[in-house]
């Protein structure tokens, strides 16, 4: 897969303890849904803590281009007036999502129920991902696409629905970006949507139309699934939101501080919504400092402060049940089984497959390169740690944002230096990690 036009090779090398007190930035899937339900509803939203990444100023793009007013009026402080649910207006050029994934298939959800069309499109990594899997059950609720790639892929054409049609529809895996994009249609729906999932994927979608004014259930189905119902047609009102630290971000600083020696960090307001939280309920098995106060919500959100502090890790087996919550975190927990003694097992990854990169194979590559020991098995990840690395390698990032920290993470404890190959990407999730990282004592150079 092709760089970036520009690569900013980086290299990180074994560093004293780190040490401060941090807020890492807004969480990435609160701040899409924010703006697009904020989009979607009557009156004004205020939004504070906005993740200002590239993937999330993509989406607040993509509501202006389809008739919202979004304005920043501050430091990660954002304002939307919304057009009600349905209103979106005939965007005059293409919604350009970038590297975003959430962003590109949650919009497919709120366009579906407008009687629009509107062309779809991003970069080169986000050309390669399907959307089919999205695109299935919104043209079961009467939206139509056109002008498709093969597999189901971007650049495409949607046309909502002019009549939508409430469903009832199975995911057929654990996707909250699946259930998002039908819930987020079926606002625009008479009658009662609902999703049933096997396994529960994360809430943020139903805790946030609570909170602007839905009417919206959630049971339990099965022994880890859930059943949630959706009253289509409501009209939501512009709210408040306070957006949480990104748990998905401060893990990588998370995992830093767990194995540089002496390390001692506080991260400030990081969610703990329980459908987030499966990496630091492994981190823990494994032996992690990691302490919580100053316990608190919004919207529905719980966040905490977290004192984490270097610790002895050891090998543990990771349940696939437990993927959904931790999807994004695998690449950085390979690192920290790296330093571990013993051999961690992480099973059910075929999702890491279709991301910005098959991060399965890539997180493989990354931890190879750098003399550790690692094998795929079918869907499972098992890495043999030695309780140190040895380093000294180059790691291919394929654009993805989350191989380039984790890489950098590596390289804060490991014997030799390791290189990047690009860290621009890592501007659409986190802009600010190389500069945080480095306030701490972390070494790039």
């Amino acid at each position: 897969m092709a760089h970036s036009d520009t690569p900013t090779p980086l290299e990180s090398r074994a560093s004293g303890p780190l040490a401060g007190r941090v807020r890492v930035p807004g969480d990435k899937s609160i701040s899409h849904r924010a703006l697009i339900l904020g989009a979607l509803s009557v009156g004004e939203t205020r939004i504070s803590g906005l993740l200002e990444g590239e993937d999330v100023l993509n989406t607040a793009k993509s509501m202006q281009a389809l008739g919202a007013r979004v304005e920043r009026t501050g430091p990660f402080a954002w304002t939307v007036s919304g057009v009600g649910v349905g209103g979106f207006a005939q965007p005059a050029t293409a919604l350009d999502f970038g590297n975003s994934g959430t962003g590109c298939r949650l919009v497919m959800g709120a366009v579906a129920g407008c009687p629009i069309t509107a062309v779809f499109d991003g970069d080169a990594s986000l050309r390669t991902r399907p959307m089919r899997r999205i695109l299935d059950p919104l043209e079961l609720m009467g939206a139509r696409t056109s002008d498709i790639r093969e597999g189901g892929r971007l650049p495409l054409t949607l046309s909502g629905a002019r009549y939508p049609v409430p469903i009832v529809y199975k995911t057929p895996v654990a996707s909250a970006q699946i259930k998002s994009a039908v819930l987020l249609a079926g606002l625009s729906a008479p009658g009662m949507t609902t999703v049933i999932e096997q396994e529960a994927s994360r809430d943020h979608t139903e805790l946030m139309l609570k909170h602007f004014g839905a009417e919206i259930s959630s049971e339990k189905a099965g022994s880890h699934g859930r059943r949630i119902t959706l009253s289509g047609e409501p009209e939501l009102h512009g709210a408040e939101v306070v957006v949480p630290a990104d748990p998905s971000s401060a893990a990588f600083p998370i995992v830093a501080a767990l194995i540089v020696g002496g390390s001692d960090v506080v991260f400030s307001d990081v969610m703990t919504n329980p459908l987030r939280t499966g990496l630091f309920t492994t981190l823990r098995e494994m032996g992690a400092s990691i302490e919580e106060s100053e316990v608190r919500g919004d919207a529905g959100e719980p966040m905490a402060q977290l004192r984490v502090r270097a610790s002895k890790l050891r090998g543990v087996e990771v349940p696939p049940e437990r993927a959904p919550s931790m999807i994004d975190e695998y690449l950085v927990l390979a690192v920290a089984a790296s330093f571990a003694e013993g051999t961690t097992i992480m099973r059910g990854l075929q999702e890491l497959r279709v991301k910005e990169s098959d991060r399965l194979e890539a997180t493989a590559d990354m931890l190879r390169v750098n003399g550790v020991k690692v094998e795929i098995s079918g869907d499972d990840l098992i890495v043999e740690g030695r309780g140190h690395v040895e380093g000294g390698g180059l790691v291919a990032t394929h654009m993805d944002h989350r191989i380039a920290m984790s890489a950098l993470v590596m390289g804060l404890a490991s014997d030799k230096p390791v290189k990047v190959d690009d860290t621009a990407f890592i501007a659409t999730s986190f802009p600010d990690f190389i500069p945080m990282m480095r306030s701490l004592g972390a070494d790039f150079s």
